[in-house]
């Protein structure tokens, strides 16, 4: 019989990221406004209403107020579309829309995570049909996003849960309960003001491309700040970097590719 104690786990420990802005340079569900338009999901007034909510949130224009006033603009949207339909049109046209505009640096930094041994997480405001297959292409292990209530294969309009301000440090809390993570050991990443419950889960949290009002936030809770500006092309970035890999890896590969690439890089 051994009696020597056992040995001390250490719990596990997560990176969450924010998507909009701060894994990829533009906003993911107005993204798809075209490919909805083609499908006929979303009418030209809508087109519109879509284009303006993206400049403002591209101009960093949406407060809390405008971004609610968008979130149930969308919803109005959305209501009646078939959920089928929605899926195939952003598997179809993910990489032509999104591909371009993943910063080099979110997808380096989530390697070396992984190279570290922590769970990646996307964290999201946009819908799981949109977030869920992004978060696929990015390798990331777990995802934390809206979800529409869904009625008959449509959507209602209603929304099941909304993955923001401060639902989304609840959710990551309900998570990390699950999967036993350690948040004071764990990593948030956000470009968002209205992402500071979310920054304040953990106990390595930085800001992206900060604004003034951000960075203020950020010095006063001794956060880091992280500066992305090199949106690359998913695909072609993952082959450049696997010159050892045969070209077109599938997508469910990605995780274990990026973090063989950067075990290679510390050698």
């Amino acid at each position: 019989m051994d009696a020597r104690p056992p040995a001390r786990r250490t719990p596990p420990t997560a990176a969450f990221f924010d998507l909009d802005k701060t894994v990829i340079a533009t906003s993911s569900v107005s993204a798809f406004s075209r490919p909805f338009l083609a499908g006929g999901l979303l009418s030209r007034r809508g087109m519109l209403r879509s284009a303006y909510a993206h400049l403002l949130f591209m101009l960093g224009g949406a407060d809390a107020d405008q971004t609610e006033r968008m979130r149930a603009n969308i919803s109005s949207l959305v209501t009646g579309w078939d959920v089928t339909q929605v899926e195939e049109i952003v598997a179809e046209t993910l990489h032509d829309l999104i591909d371009p505009y993943v910063y080099a640096e979110a997808v380096e930094l989530m390697a070396s995570h992984h190279a570290a041994g922590r769970d990646v997480v996307i964290v999201s405001a946009s819908g799981a049909e949109v977030v869920e297959p992004i978060a696929a292409a990015l390798g990331a292990d777990h995802v934390i996003s809206t979800r529409m209530e869904v009625v008959d294969g449509r959507y209602t309009g209603n929304i099941d849960f909304y993955a923001y301000g401060e639902n989304k440090a609840v959710a990551i809390r309900e998570l990390a309960d699950r999967r036993g993570y350690d948040l004071d050991g764990s990593y948030a990443y956000s470009d968002s003001i209205t992402d500071v419950p979310m920054l304040s889960t953990v106990g390595h949290a930085f800001t992206v491309n900060a604004d003034r009002t951000l960075r203020r936030e950020a010095a006063e809770n001794g956060w880091g700040n992280l500066t992305f500006t090199r949106p690359v092309a998913l695909r072609p970035f993952f082959t450049r970097t696997t010159s050892a890999l045969a070209a077109g890896v599938a997508v469910a590969a990605t995780a274990a590719i990026v973090w063989a690439v950067a075990r290679r890089r510390r050698r």
